[in-house]
């Protein structure tokens, strides 16, 4: 009988807090904004503003300083070609950084005086490609179109110089190797397609961070694990809270889960490999590891405002740590190591390989149970400061109790 009325209290105390959490979680206009209005509106505008994958037609400069027909070959083609778009001409390359700078054109072509005398007299010419970096999209089109435009006028002309008699002798020396061009895992070769599925993933961590951290501010300020446990028996509760945040916190994100990971790349048409079943049994250990690992973060904030500092800043390194947008080979050991205790490096790059590369679980063996160890670490974490928390508050309560004694002690003698 006492087992069983130990049990239901335990039940009780543990709904009672989720109760609690889940009126503080909608009563909260900033945890409100990080759990809903940020993971259901954030992902839609990022897939939106790349969901044409690629750019076409980039304005570019031209200086040309050869004005030779070899010249104006190379600036017909690069303006053929689907990437970029030839606006303007300038007679020097200060023009051309002046047209940079207004923004009138994201890259400029320079041809030396020189370009077809080197070539006339078999030395290797070379034409100048500069572009605005802060766009990755349009760099790409720019250096990748004169690339393109290069290597078809150095075939061409190795061809002429081969002194071949017949068309396939042509073909063969200018193309030896015959290669088909296909992108891996990313049939269209955009930048949504390739960066998103990592994007998701990572919104879902910090916005779930976010949010229990300015929760676990808000109850800090008002002091609520003094109403939440009583005095007399302190330690008791430490599960009960810890269950009932959790329980709160999953049962907003797994909604908000299934968002990212299923609705938006179907939205926008992004590769999805994966059936539900192994999306299932990622997310499950995913959402449960970011909860215990906001959980411990949340308890080095003190106000509800520090804990958007940090999780601000570290979310691009973050990004580029899970090894989507950075080569994973190429990220030093150190730093390695640090990736290896957020959740969103093994959630990433288990998603991604599900989703977008069409792997097994059987491929994602390592991350999946990675992040199941990662969740009883943090689990045992949160558990060990929590506790700890409400060892200070009780000790505060007895406190405030003594001085309040001591007060009527004084009010009584002084009678």
């Amino acid at each position: 009988m006492s087992t069983y009325h130990s049990l239901s209290r335990m039940i009780h105390d543990t709904f009672y807090i989720w109760r609690q959490e889940m009126m503080q979680v909608f009563k909260d206009e900033g945890v409100l904004i990080f759990f809903i209005i940020v993971p259901l509106v954030y992902p839609l505008l990022y897939s939106w503003i790349y969901n044409n994958e690629t750019v076409h037609e980039v304005p570019v400069v031209v200086v040309d300083d050869s004005h030779t027909g070899l010249s104006r070959q190379f600036v017909r083609m690069c303006d053929a070609s689907p990437d970029v778009h030839v606006a303007f001409y300038a007679q020097d390359m200060d023009e051309a950084k002046s047209l940079i700078s207004r923004q009138l054109v994201k890259g400029a072509y320079y041809i030396p005086s020189d370009f077809e005398v080197k070539v006339n007299r078999m030395e290797q010419a070379t034409v100048g490609v500069y572009c605005d970096m802060s766009l990755m999209l349009t760099y790409k089109a720019v250096y990748q179109a004169a690339q393109l435009v290069s290597m078809k006028i150095g075939s061409e002309i190795q061809t002429k110089l081969g002194q071949h008699y017949t068309t396939r002798e042509e073909a063969i020396a200018a193309k030896p190797l015959e290669f088909d061009e296909v992108p891996v895992f990313n049939p269209s070769g955009g930048y949504g397609s390739f960066i998103l599925p990592g994007v998701l993933m990572l919104i879902l961590q910090q916005t779930l961070v976010l949010g229990i951290g300015l929760s676990a501010g808000t109850a800090r300020e008002n002091n609520r694990y003094k109403q939440l446990i009583p005095i007399s028996r302190p330690y008791q509760g430490t599960l009960r809270i810890v269950f009932g945040k959790a329980l709160c916190y999953f049962m907003v994100y797994a909604v908000m889960g299934a968002w990212l990971v299923v609705a938006v790349p179907r939205l926008f048409h992004f590769p999805q490999l994966a059936s539900w079943q192994p999306l299932l049994l990622l997310m499950l250990p995913y959402i449960l590891c970011c909860i215990f690992f906001g959980m411990v973060v949340s308890c080095i904030v003190r106000y509800r405002e520090n804990v958007m500092l940090l999780m601000v800043f570290v979310s691009v390194p973050l990004l580029f740590l899970t090894g989507v947008s950075w080569p994973q080979s190429n990220i030093p050991g150190f730093w390695q190591g640090v990736s290896w205790v957020f959740p969103s490096t093994w959630g990433v790059r288990a998603y991604v390989r599900l989703n977008s590369m069409g792997a097994t679980l059987g491929d994602v063996a390592l991350e999946l149970n990675i992040l199941w160890v990662l969740t009883a670490i943090y689990f045992s974490i949160a558990c060990g400061v929590y506790r700890y928390q409400i060892y200070l508050t009780r000790q505060d309560a007895l406190e405030r109790l003594s001085e309040m004694k001591e007060r009527k002690k004084e009010r009584e003698a002084a009678r």
